[in-house]
């Protein structure tokens, strides 16, 4: 009996589960245009060229030396970014948690047991001691996964790993663009700085020049208290930008998991004329699935999908299986001799007769929240064309606002300048001169505005585009994600670039 029963356990124990009853799975159709908007406010479609956005690593995208150190750092030491990763080592253990029940588990049980009978229970009407003890090898409650259910929970544990770790990356990929959009807020209050302070120092020298022609009997009262204005005016604004710095640099500090090094900062925004490469373009449906978020939602609906093979899977019958053998005696120094060998096998067939519509109701939860997954996947896609076309919305006007603001400028310190001139002749008063200077301030400020606006939208197309799937080390060598290990599909895609100021 036993050279039978064994290799029949052996052979029930590696049977393969049948296939599962999950639906089979197909992408959907994105639910957004086939072609980015174009208008007025895109300007005219660029030329096509290059690969996906979602190919370009950071380290190809940002050349910028000081900022690639920022970004290493960060990556590096961001409490965020290791909480993502955290969570990555956590999905995978409980992935095979659900996978170690695919197989029996096989354990060694020792066990005695040792029992006093009062002589009124006794079968012979003594009082006795009876003695066993008993060494096991076997395995309990093994599954056989014919209808596919242990197959199905493992198939969704798969996926919420996958899912985690594609958070890990939309993680990852904020924090580069965070970073980036940081370093360039501060650069842009540098600037902003820079100028209140060039400011203050002129108002200071022409309030100078106005008190001196006020004392001689020149200018008026009135003269000098509209100069006096114009360096109070400015000194708020240059404390203020100073504080802006410094919330900058905390920031940044933030990010980076650590204080950042004054070596490491810019200067203001000219520093970061260079620092972008060519941005590709390609189609919504080809670019946006390439997205880690979008690919986390789409790994949530194939975890819902598997769930759902699970859940039919509870109307079959399941049969489980319980066997051992080894050796028992009623003394321990026989347990191990010839003859003291025993065996047993119990399997074990649930079926479901009634239940009150438990199983059935599994069923509708799952495949609702099939559904869920379904409708969350396809908002996750539409909100990101959406970012998308406002980023290029943004891009397609930004030249034009930027040659607009040039110009403006010129025009406001032009009539600052002729405004002071006539000043100085008397032939107007200190408010036009006061108007034209606050008139040519506040567009130098607004120029800055502009450009920053011009170099943030870079990072947000960049991050919008799900960029950064592959990244390019230091010594130049390709390292792949784990979860996409993929290349992306080569399209043509038209290139965006700015290095402009």
């Amino acid at each position: 009996m036993v050279k039978i029963i064994l290799p029949l356990l052996a052979a029930l124990a590696l049977l393969p589960g049948c296939q599962s009853l999950a639906p089979d799975y197909a992408r959907p159709t994105a639910p957004v245009p086939a072609a980015w908007p174009d208008g007025p406010a895109y300007g005219p479609a660029p030329t096509a060229s290059g690969d996906l956005a979602s190919a370009i690593g950071w380290r190809q995208f940002f050349t910028e030396p000081k900022l690639i150190r920022l970004l290493e750092l960060s990556l590096a030491n961001n409490r965020d970014l290791r909480l993502a990763t955290l969570n990555i080592e956590k999905a995978r253990a409980l992935y095979q948690v659900q996978r170690a029940d695919l197989f029996p588990s096989i354990g060694a049980i020792g066990n005695a047991n040792i029992q006093r009978l009062p002589a009124s229970l006794s079968a012979n009407g003594d009082a006795m001691v009876s003695r066993q003890f008993s060494a096991t090898l076997g395995f309990s409650a093994y599954e056989l996964d014919f209808f596919g259910r242990v197959r199905s929970l493992r198939d969704q544990a798969l996926e919420q790993y996958l899912s985690t770790e594609e958070a890990a990356r939309a993680a990852r990929l904020s924090l580069v663009a965070e970073v980036a959009g940081a370093y360039l807020s501060l650069a842009a209050d540098q600037d902003r700085l820079r100028l209140a302070e060039e400011t203050l120092a002129s108002q200071r020298a022409s309030y100078e020049l106005t008190k001196r022609s006020f004392e001689v009997g020149v200018s008026s009262a009135l003269d000098l208290r509209q100069a006096q204005t114009s360096v109070e005016s400015a000194r708020v604004d240059v404390a203020r930008f100073t504080s802006q710095v410094a919330q900058d640099v905390n920031a940044l500090n933030l990010l980076a998991g650590g204080p950042v090094s004054l070596e490491l900062l810019p200067r203001g925004l000219r520093d970061t004329v260079s620092a972008f490469t060519n941005l590709p373009l390609g189609l919504p449906s080809l670019t946006l699935v390439q997205r880690p978020d979008i690919m986390q939602a789409e790994h949530q609906l194939k975890a819902a999908n598997a769930n759902i093979g699970a859940a039919r899977a509870r109307f079959f019958p399941s049969i489980s299986l319980t066997g051992g053998g080894g050796t028992a005696s009623n003394q321990l120094d026989q347990l191990f001799k010839a003859g003291s060998g025993y065996w047993n096998f119990v399997p074990t067939v649930n079926l479901p007769i009634f239940d009150a519509g438990r199983n059935l109701a599994n069923l509708e939860a799952a495949q609702a929240q099939r559904d869920i997954a379904l409708t969350q996947y396809e908002k996750a896609i539409q909100a990101a064309f959406r970012e998308v076309a406002d980023a290029l919305a943004q891009r397609g006007t930004l030249a034009e606002q930027m040659a607009a603001q040039r110009a403006l400028v010129e025009a406001t310190g032009e009539s600052y300048r002729l405004s002071e001139a006539r000043f100085r002749r008397g032939v107007d008063s200190y408010l036009s001169v006061l108007d034209s200077q606050r008139s040519s301030y506040g567009a130098q400020q607004s120029l800055i505005s502009v450009r920053l606006s011009r170099q943030t939208n870079l990072v947000t197309l960049y991050k919008t585009l799900g960029g950064g799937w592959r990244e390019t080390s230091a010594s130049g060598a390709e390292s792949h994600g784990t979860v996409a290990g993929q290349a992306a599909a080569k399209v043509p895609a038209p290139a965006l670039t700015d290095h402009g100021q």
